[in-house]
């Protein structure tokens, strides 16, 4: 039986997860209506793939962008000449990030989602993988669930030109879907604010091996020209680092909301006098 499904596309779904391969629409003068519809296939398949696109204008990908809302002029990455919009992922310019993470979970407003096109990549390797949340939420038992649901995390970064910090829900409600989502990940969260240091430390490290379990993934293996498009609010992505070729690719952001979900159940954790909490993967200034 074929797996592809005809709606005004062919959509090619990768995985029973999420991902889905679109043919036969070209984003450089897409309609309103072929827009809606792939808007529709987002929030069903989580991340969406166009390929083909290649000739793809400034112009035009930033209009595409803003169909989703306004974008963000990021703080550190290099941009397109004369197109703030338009960052550069470049792997020979701090554009390997092999690391599960959702995009800027450091930010008040964490994006909603990104729009990236790989323009020059390796004839093997250089893969990207994407991972459903919703699922990662489901597939807890119910306790644990309930106990998530009543926790928030502090998500942080500490850089030379960026310093955040932002708390978010542990599981946080899709604003146009309802569905509930696991929203911790390795990059940027730095602990559960209820929990002490040692509590923290093993819940999450548990919820990062979980949430990116094989059962909840896709695997894309990129063509030039080819566009990825996915929801930041209920994924993770893992940009593999296997290849030593030049990988090049434009990306716009669309600005985020306040992510939702339950009132936390319990206060801050208080810690002893003395005591410090510094993240594992960054030499973070900021302690709990």
């Amino acid at each position: 039986m074929s797996d592809i499904i005809t709606t005004a596309f062919e959509v090619r779904p990768l995985t029973s997860a999420l991902g889905a391969e679109i043919h036969g629409v070209r984003l450089e003068d897409i309609t309103d209506a072929d827009f809606a519809e792939l808007r529709r296939l987002l929030l069903k398949h989580l991340v969406i793939f166009i390929p083909d696109q290649e000739g793809w204008s400034a112009e035009s990908r930033i209009a595409f962008g803003r169909r989703f809302g306004e974008l963000e002029e990021h703080a550190y990455l290099p941009h397109l000449d004369g197109h703030p919009q338009i960052q550069i992922i470049d792997s020979e310019q701090n554009g390997k990030i092999p690391i599960w993470h959702t995009d800027m979970t450091y930010a008040p407003n964490p994006p909603i989602g990104s729009v990236l096109q790989i323009v020059d990549g390796p004839a093997q390797g250089g893969d990207t993988m994407w991972s459903n949340q919703y699922l990662a939420y489901e597939g807890l038992s119910a306790p644990l669930r309930d106990l998530l649901d009543g926790l928030t995390a502090v998500h942080s970064i500490h850089i030379p030109g960026l310093d955040s910090q932002a708390e978010h829900p542990v599981v946080r409600v899709h604003p146009e879907t309802g569905r509930r989502a696991l929203f911790v990940n390795r990059a940027h969260t730095s602990h559960i604010a209820q929990l002490n240091r040692n509590e923290s430390d093993a819940l999450l490290q548990y919820l990062y091996r979980f949430s990116t379990s094989p059962e909840f993934t896709c695997r894309y293996q990129w063509r030039p020209g080819s566009v990825a498009i996915w929801d930041n609010r209920v994924t993770q992505h893992y940009a593999v680092d296997d290849y030593s070729e030049h990988r090049r690719g434009l990306r716009v952001v669309v600005l985020g909301d306040t992510p939702s979900g339950d009132k936390p159940r319990w206060d801050h954790y208080r810690p002893v006098p003395g005591q410090r909490y510094v993240p594992d993967w960054v030499n973070a200034k900021e302690a709990y």
